[in-house]
This record gives structure tokens, sequence and C-alpha cells, in this order.
């Protein structure tokens, strides 16, 4: 009897947890049991204390729906409640705030975790630059993974056994190893990803996580999130940039997303996008809505619930739960403790910036890692799992798009168009190359998504990671040249039928509601003359003098012509 309740017992404590892995910026698992009841905030409590991280404002967690939709978890939610799979759940630790200066970040361990995300935008072509630029990056992630050249390790050509973008010359290998040789000696692995950072933060592209859109004449978009403001790729070119402080609202209606803002002289501008689901537009407007919050509050008691329509109780509500940026610097700068040890990840081959090699070094890869390795350098990148968008722009061969600037410069440059390439682009381009060669364009390899075989490692973070390049390219094959985007100032005229639409759509919804607040306000009345309910605010109102002449004046004279009325169609409907 007592093996059998010890026995039933277990099963209900089962039935009431399960399995989470969390897959981390290094790529290692972190896998633990939860009460099924838990929210968001203690799954990520026990990540952060696992990495012994305190600065951890700037992460979040990201999972993906069975629609291969991206989520952030929200942390103030059952988990269990947000995710739409059963159980075991997989879900992947990323920067979800990029830090607007990252070598202001008080400790070493945020620094080396950030790191470890850019060069993950890097190599997913996220991160666009010269091939100046692109080199000294590569650089130094050399240097801070494998220390200082030594000719006995380093053969010639060790270079091109590491992939840093997605596709690269032989010249800009030849360029990496001749920084890292002769520039970089001495330097200790904290100290090159430190101006890594550094190098990194001056790109226009830093911090950008793309959301494919379309405009209002069906050409591609991709709008992303900075902490320096709201940036719209389309074609060639960066059409927009919009600083926090000049974004006034961001709400959506189905597929269709609006961002409302006024720049200086108070020219206000509204700008209309198209994503491909309506989950996808909801999720970029409550990425919107945070990274607003973030960057653009002084204090977090400044956050308020931003509902997705103006009209009364129409849309979506939200509400961004966590500190400020400023807030969250002011917290780093009490930190006192010893600072943690950091395990950095070396040479082990990675799925988001493998260091591939050939021959001899598969052997020391471990087991689980050993699959990733497969993945064919020679036919470009035949599997990008950790973005659900393709790369939205390429860099820039000459001129001065992407040259390292103030930033002072940066918040100005919302005032004219980027140029990011002289080439147009086509989301159905998965290889690109991340830089472009100084003098030359290199023509983008085209993906055969059918072409190499997919790794248990790849099929893994496409169902835990995001959508494929493949989904993101369907969404796009059919876009034409890039058109004209919308002006500056005005919107792009809707047609006549949609605009009638939205008309009758907003006079019907008024309606509905004028009609629920009558019904409301007649309930109330109801009960305030013809109930015997004995409540303090109800006796109130009825001793009143006004409502005592209400009732005997108005109310009984019509409550006896609406009885009378009644019995008289009963009449009828009875001799008949």
């Amino acid at each position: 009897m007592m093996l059998s309740r010890l026995m039933s017992g277990s099963v209900r404590n089962l039935e009431r947890e399960y399995m989470c892995t969390v897959r981390l910026l290094d790529d290692t698992e972190y896998t633990c049991t939860i009460q099924r009841d838990a929210k968001g905030q203690y799954l990520f409590d026990l990540i952060c204390h696992h990495l012994n991280l305190l600065e951890k404002d700037y992460f979040g967690i990201r999972y993906v729906d069975p629609d291969k939709q991206r989520h952030w978890l929200e942390f103030t939610k059952s988990i269990s409640k947000q995710m739409k799979s059963q159980p075991p759940f997989t879900m992947c630790l990323r920067v979800k705030f990029y830090p607007p200066d990252p070598a202001a970040l008080k400790e070493e361990i945020t620094r080396y975790l950030v790191f470890l995300q850019i060069k993950r935008d890097l190599y997913h072509g996220r991160l666009l630059c010269k091939t100046s630029d692109a080199a000294m990056l590569a650089a130094y992630i050399l240097q801070a993974e494998i220390g200082d050249y030594d000719p006995g390790k380093h053969p010639e050509g060790y270079s091109s056994k590491f992939q840093f973008f997605p596709k690269h010359s032989e010249k800009l290998e030849r360029r990496i190893a001749e920084i890292h040789k002769t520039e970089l000696i001495g330097q200790t692995p904290e100290t090159s990803e430190l101006k890594f950072l550094q190098k990194a933060q001056m790109l226009e592209t830093y911090g950008v996580d793309p959301h494919p859109c379309k405009d209002v004449s069906g050409n591609p978009a991709f709008l992303a999130f900075t902490p320096f403001g709201f940036v719209v790729l389309q074609g060639n070119k960066r059409v927009h940039f919009l600083k926090w402080n000049e974004v006034t609202k961001l709400k959506f209606e189905g597929k269709t997303f609006h961002i409302y803002a006024n720049q200086k002289e108070d020219k206000k501008i509204i700008l209309t996008y198209f994503a491909p689901t309506p989950e996808a537009c909801k999720h970029l407007w409550k990425c919107g809505v945070e990274n607003q919050a973030f960057y653009k509050l002084e204090k977090s008691s400044q956050v308020r619930t931003v509902s997705s329509s103006n009209l009364f109780f129409k849309g979506s509500r939200f509400r961004y739960s966590g500190r400020v940026a400023k807030e969250v610097m002011e917290q780093s700068a009490k930190i006192k403790r010893e600072p943690p040890e950091i395990h950095r990840a070396g040479l082990v081959p990675s799925r988001s910036c493998p260091s591939i090699t050939h021959g001899p070094r598969l052997s020391s890869v471990p087991r689980t890692r050993r699959r990733a390795v497969h993945i064919s350098i020679m036919e470009g990148l035949e599997s990008l799992r950790d973005s659900a968008h393709s790369t939205p722009v390429r860099s820039v061969s000459h001129g001065d798009s992407f040259m390292p600037r103030s930033r002072s410069q940066m918040t100005d440059s919302g005032d004219r168009t980027a140029i990011i390439s002289d080439e147009s682009y086509s989301p159905s381009d998965s290889v690109l190359p991340t830089p472009v060669a100084e003098h030359s364009l290199e023509l983008a390899v085209s993906r055969q998504i059918n072409g190499a075989p997919c790794s248990i490692e790849e099929e893994k973070e496409s169902e835990a990671g995001t959508p494929s390049v493949g989904d993101v390219a369907e969404f796009g094959a059919d876009s034409r040249a890039a058109g004209p985007m919308q002006i500056a100032g005005r919107e792009a005229p809707l047609s006549e039928a949609e605009q009638v639409n939205k008309f009758v759509l907003s006079v019907l919804r008024l309606l509905l509601v004028t009609i629920g607040l009558l019904f409301v306000l007649l309930l109330l009345l109801i009960v305030l003359t013809e109930s015997d309910l004995d409540i303090a605010f109800l006796r109130d109102i009825r001793q009143t003098p006004e409502f005592e002449q209400f009732h005997y004046e108005y109310f009984c004279p019509l409550r006896r012509w609406f009885a009378c009325k009644l019995r008289w169609v009963g009449g009828l409907l009875i001799n008949k």
C-alpha cells in the first residue's frame, strides 16, 4: 500500500515537471527540470546563476513555435503557457538588447558573452563592414581564440581553417593572417575581445536583428531595432533611420505594422509595412515596444502598458517588464566582487562560428559536435539556421557607408540615405560575401538548398533556432526591383477600396462600442430602479432629489408605456 502511494506520488511529481534545454552562446547546452507552473524569470535566473552572470538585463531567451515563428520568452508569464509545443522544450540564450557601448560593461564575463553574440552576427551576415574592417575583426577573433602566432603550430594558410563570414576571398584570408602575425602579438584574449567590441560598435549594422517585411508597393524590406533607433533596409539601401526619441508610436493590425515618428521641424511621418503573418507582425511590434522602452526611457517606472490600436479595447496589450538601459548601467557600477572565471570556447567548432578544420582536426572534436563539421566551405554555406532572416544587405565595396564614425555622426545619420551596396539585394540570395573586395564586387553564389546533407546539429538548430533562410527566401522570392519607398512626411496612398473598408470597420467598431455602453447604462438604471439591493452607493443614489424626480416623472411613465405596448402586442399574438 505504501509502495503504491509512493509510486503514484512520484508519477504526479513527474507530471508537474518538465525538461528544458537552453543552448548558450558558446553552443554548449544547459538542461534542467522545471515545475510546470514556473515562470520565465525562474529559468532565466537559473541560467544566469550557471554562467555567474550579474549584468543579465541585456540577455533574453528565444524560442521557436511549431509554425517556425520566433518569440522572446516573457519572464512574467508561465513557460508552459507560452510554449505551443510539448515538452521537453528547447530554447536559446541570446543578446536581446545590445549594449550601446559594450566597452563600458562592468564585468569581463558580460563582455565575453556579447563578444560571442557579435561573432555570431558576423558569421551569419547580420554585421556588415568593409574588407579592411572585416580583416581586423577576424584577426581579433583569431588572437582571442588561439593566442599569438606560432610558426610551429600555425602553418601557411592557417587562417583559412576558420570561417568568420558567410563567404570571403583568399586575399582577405592572407590579410587576416598578416594582421594576426604582426599587429596583435602579446594581446590577451580579454584585450582582443574588447577591441573587437569597440570595432564592431562603430559599424552601422551593430545590433541589427532584421525582420522581413514588404512595403505598400510589395517590395521586400527588412525592419530592425538597434540601440540607437529604428532602421529600415530595402534593396541596396538603408531607406530610413529614426532615432528612438523621434519614434512616437508603434502599432499593428493583422499583418500591417505602422511606425509613427516626429522628426525635426515638427515633420510627422507614418511608415507602413506588411509582415508575412499576423504572428510575425505581433512579434515585430513586441520587439519594437521593448527596444523603445529599454533605450529611450530614463526609469522603468515610466514604462506604460501599450495597445496595438487606438480604438477603445481593440487590439493587443503589452507591457515591457524589466529595467531600462540607464538603470542597468547604474546598477552595474555598483557591482563589487572578484571577477568570475571565464571558460572560453577555444578551438572547438560550433554551429554559430565554426573554427572549421580539416584532416586530423576532426578526431579532436567531441562526439556531440562532430556532425557540425560536415558543413562544406567550398559549397558556400549550406545552412544558416541561427537566424530567421537572411542577410538584409550587402556590405560596401568602396565608399563610406560603413566607415567607423563618431557617436555624434551616428545620431545625425537619419537625415540622409546610406548606400549599402552597388548591387541590388534579393532575399533569395543566401550566400552573401559579408565583406566585399575593396576594388571589385563578387557576384553572390546562388544557394542550392538541397545540395548538401543536413547534419544532426543543423536539424537541432532548426528546431530550436529559427525558420531556415529558405523560408525567408520564399517570402521574398517574387520580389521586384526596389521601387519607390514611402516619402518622409506622408504615407503612401492606399487604394480606394482599402480606404472604404477601413472607414466602414471604424464606423462599425464605434457603433458596437456605443451600443455596448448604452446597454451597460441600461442595466445600471434597471438595477437602481427595480432591484431591492441594499448597497451603500445604490442607496445614496436613490436618496438624491434628482434621482427621485427622474424616477417618478420620467422612468415610471416610460415603464407604464412599455408595459401597455407589450400587453397590446401580446393580445394581438393571442388573437391570431
